[in-house]
């Protein structure tokens, strides 16, 4: 079974994983009130999803 000669360095391991970060979430426009949301999601702020509304939006009182 193949096994490490020798133990692999930090600078070694942090170069292998450089590109292992968190993406930005995608962001399309409402078609109803045209404010960025995640796509195939209903829309935070008008309640809309596929041409209808699925939830009443919440205002805040206070």
């Amino acid at each position: 079974m193949a096994v490490p000669k020798k133990r692999t360095s930090k600078s070694k391991k942090n170069k292998r994983r450089t590109h292992w970060k968190a993406a930005q979430p995608a962001l399309s426009s409402c078609p109803h009130c045209h404010q960025p949301k995640q796509p195939h999601r209903v829309c935070p702020h008008c309640g809309h999803y596929a041409g209808r509304e699925v939830i009443s939006p919440e205002t805040e009182e206070g």
